[in-house]
C-alpha cells in the first residue's frame, strides 16, 4: 500500500465508508470478447504505469506537506526538552535536532526535485488517460462505422467532437489501428443482430453500474475524509488556542510546542487535501452517481421497446450518449488535477 493511502485509512480509522454491494462482473456479448482479449495487454500496460506514477505523486505531495510539520518539530523540540540549557546534561546532543531538521527538509526538497524531473502527475495523467481510454474502446467499437476508409484511425475521434475530449492520444490511435481489421470482422452486421444488440446494451448498463458504485465509494471516502480532518484540525487549532492562553498564566516551553506544532500540522492537514481537490471530487462523484444512473435508465428504457426499426438506433444513441459522460467526467478530472502538481506543495 502506497504512503499516502497508509496516511488516509490511518486519518478514517473508525470511519464506515458507505460501500453499495459488488455486483457480477460485466459480460460482454460474444462478438466482443475478442477484441477485449486484444486490447487487454496495452490496456493492463498503461493501467500498471498509471498507478506507479499515481501513487508516486499522491504519496509526493503528502510527503512533503507532513514533512513540513516534521521540520518545524524538530524545530522546537530542543527547546521544549531543555536541551538548549548548558545545564542540561543532554545539551551537547541538542544539535542532532537541527541535523534531523535539516534532513527532513532535505527530503522534501528531494521529492520535490524527483517529482518535477521526472514529471510524476504528468506521466500519471497521460497514461491514465490511455489507459481508461484503451479498456473502453470495445464498448466504443460498435458505434463507429468501419465501412469507411481512410478515415481517423483513432475510434473515438470518429465519433466524438475531438475538443471536447481527451481522445487525441497517439497510443489510443496506434491500438485502434492495429485492432481495426479484428473489429471489422467481428461487428460486421452486428446491429442486425437482435442476440448482439440486447447483450451489448446490457453490457453497457452493466459497466455503468460498476462506474456508478465506483463514484459512490469515492464520494463517502473524500466526504469522510473531509469531515475527520475539519474535525482534527478544529482539536489542534483549539488546543492552540488554549495553549496560548495558558502560556499567559504559565511559562513553559512545552506549551511553545504545542502553539508551534500543533498549527503547522493542521495546515499541512489542510493543503495535503486541498491539494488532492477532496471537496470537488466528492461532488463531481456525487453528480455522476446520479447522472450515471440517468444515463442507465435510458439505456433500459430503449431496451424494453418493441423490437422495430428504431429500437437499434435508439439504443445506440443512448449508448453514445452514455460514453460522452464517461469521457466528460474523464475530462473533468484531468482539468480538476493538472492545476494542482507538487510545487504547490
Amino acid at each position: 500500500m502506497a504512503f499516502h493511502q497508509n496516511v488516509q485509512r490511518l486519518l478514517l480509522l473508525g470511519v464506515r465508508l458507505e460501500s453499495p454491494a459488488q455486483g457480477p462482473p460485466p459480460q460482454p456479448p460474444p462478438r466482443l470478447q475478442p477484441l477485449i482479449a486484444a486490447v487487454a495487454p496495452a490496456h493492463r500496460q498503461f493501467d500498471e504505469r498509471a498507478v506507479h506514477f499515481g501513487h508516486r505523486y499522491r504519496s509526493g505531495f503528502w510527503s512533503i506537506y507532513l514533512l513540513s510539520a516534521v521540520a518545524v518539530l524538530c524545530a522546537i523540540l530542543p527547546l521544549a526538552l531543555g536541551w538548549d540549557s548548558h545545564l542540561h546534561a543532554l545539551h551537547p546532543y541538542a544539535g542532532l535536532w537541527a541535523v534531523a531538521e535539516v534532513c527532513v527538509i532535505g527530503t522534501v526538497s528531494a521529492i520535490y526535485r524527483l517529482g518535477h524531473k521526472h514529471d510524476w502527475q504528468g506521466e500519471w495523467l497521460r497514461a491514465r488517460t490511455t489507459a481508461e481510454l484503451t479498456w473502453y474502446l470495445p464498448l466504443m467499437a460498435p458505434l463507429v462505422d468501419f465501412g469507411q476508409t481512410g478515415s481517423e484511425p483513432n475510434w473515438y475521434l470518429r465519433v466524438f467532437d475531438p475538443g471536447r475530449h481527451p481522445i487525441a492520444a497517439d497510443e489510443v490511435a496506434k491500438i485502434c489501428t492495429l485492432n481495426e481489421s479484428l473489429a471489422r470482422t467481428a461487428l460486421d452486421g452486428a446491429w442486425e443482430d437482435a442476440a448482439f444488440v440486447t447483450g451489448y446494451a446490457q453490457w453497457t448498463i452493466e459497466i455503468l453500474e460498476e462506474q456508478r458504485r465506483y463514484h459512490h465509494r469515492i464520494a463517502s471516502k473524500q466526504e469522510a475524509l473531509l469531515h475527520r480532518v475539519h474535525g482534527i484540525n478544529i482539536w489542534l487549532f483549539g488546543l492552540t488556542a488554549l495553549g496560548a492562553l495558558t502560556h499567559l498564566l504559565v511559562h513553559t516551553l512545552w506549551l511553545s510546542l504545542i502553539t508551534t506544532f500543533f498549527p503547522a500540522l493542521g495546515a499541512s492537514l489542510h493543503g495535503a487535501l486541498a491539494q488532492s481537490e477532496a471537496y470537488r471530487l466528492r461532488v463531481t462523484s456525487a453528480r455522476l452517481v446520479v447522472e450515471l444512473q440517468s444515463a442507465v435508465d435510458r439505456i433500459r428504457h430503449a431496451l424494453d421497446a418493441v423490437h422495430d426499426a428504431t429500437r437499434a438506433a435508439s439504443i445506440k444513441a443512448t449508448i453514445e450518449e452514455a460514453l460522452e459522460l464517461i469521457l466528460e467526467e474523464h475530462q473533468d478530472w484531468q482539468m480538476l488535477v493538472r492545476p494542482h502538481h507538487l510545487p504547490l506543495a
